[in-house]
């Protein structure tokens, strides 16, 4: 998916620009590619994005630790404003503490959208932040081996040298 020159997307019918994808993103790690659409409307100062995408990710469970495959689905839209690039370079240039009113995405009226890492945004915040394989996941399964106390068999070389030090 190519970065879209915003000033284009004016000048498209009813200034919308449509684009359907479906191919992998480099930073998120997935086993299909991400598929698609997304739809960008220039609204005069703002865009109003509206993206759809779907995938699958592999998620380690964070109870028992095994792998599982996860689908990711995204629908989702945002606004976001757009500023004239003198403006854009004074904002950038200052180092000031701002207001929540401050805390919006902007990009340049002259500049371009890169919808590829828009999409990744949205895809990376909606991976759960609590990975379970099941919802009833038990987690790693505790035994107990004889003598030597130890509860589970990866604890056994760190037990070895616990003795060593004895």
């Amino acid at each position: 998916m190519e970065e879209i020159y915003i000033p284009s997307i004016a000048q498209k019918p009813k200034a919308t620009e449509s684009v359907e994808f479906e191919e992998f993103i480099s930073d998120l790690e997935t086993l299909m590619p991400v598929k698609g659409s997304l739809r960008v409307t220039h609204k005069g100062n703002y865009l109003e994005v509206e993206g759809k995408a779907e995938t699958i990710v592999t998620l380690t469970c964070d109870r028992c630790l095994k792998q599982y495959n996860h689908r990711l689905v995204v629908d989702t839209s945002e606004l976001i404003w757009l500023e004239e690039r003198q403006k854009a370079a004074e904002i950038l240039s200052l180092d000031v503490e701002g207001d929540l009113e401050d805390l919006v995405e902007k990009l340049p009226g002259n500049g371009y959208f890169n919808g590829k890492d828009w999409i990744y945004q949205q895809l990376c915040l909606a991976i759960p932040p609590r990975q379970l394989c099941l919802r009833d996941c038990e987690g790693i399964k505790q035994a107990a081996t004889g003598d030597t106390g130890v509860i589970d068999k990866r604890w056994a070389a760190l037990e070895s040298i616990k003795k060593q030090l004895q």
